[in-house]
């Protein structure tokens, strides 16, 4: 059986052209559904349409205040430990197949978030003072 190589230079990926294809269509449909509503919609603004709010009030002061650093911290222990808990269902449905070593594999891996939660709490991050 001999192959043949092509020459560099000279190959035409056409397997990719199908992908090339539905770039171009997606991209003209959503730039044609920019540009229609551009066109239709309707143009009427008004001083109370433009007024920036909040839930309905009124801005009272400088919208620029500075946060906290405790509401990031809170967020961001949140995000932390939620998303390491997310690994907690696939190791569930898993369990029957990874056995022993998957049970190890969590353990440890459940320790590290004890030892990361008991820090975080003897840092005093989850006093609201």
């Amino acid at each position: 059986m001999c192959i043949k190589y092509a020459m560099p230079g000279t190959y035409i990926p056409i397997n990719y052209l199908p992908v090339a294809i539905i770039m171009l269509i997606s991209s003209l449909i959503g730039l044609g559904a920019l540009v229609v509503g551009l066109l239709v919609r309707p143009r009427r603004p008004y001083a109370q349409k433009l007024y920036p709010y909040e839930s309905g009030n009124p801005p009272i002061g400088d919208p620029r205040v500075p946060f906290n650093v405790k509401f990031y911290i809170v967020a961001m222990l949140f995000v932390v430990f939620d998303v390491e808990a997310v690994f907690l269902y696939p190791w569930a449905v898993a369990y029957g197949q990874l056995g022993i070593f998957g049970f190890v594999e969590m353990m440890l891996f459940i320790v590290v978030l004890l030892v990361g939660y008991i820090y975080v709490w003897k840092k005093g991050a989850f006093n609201w003072e």
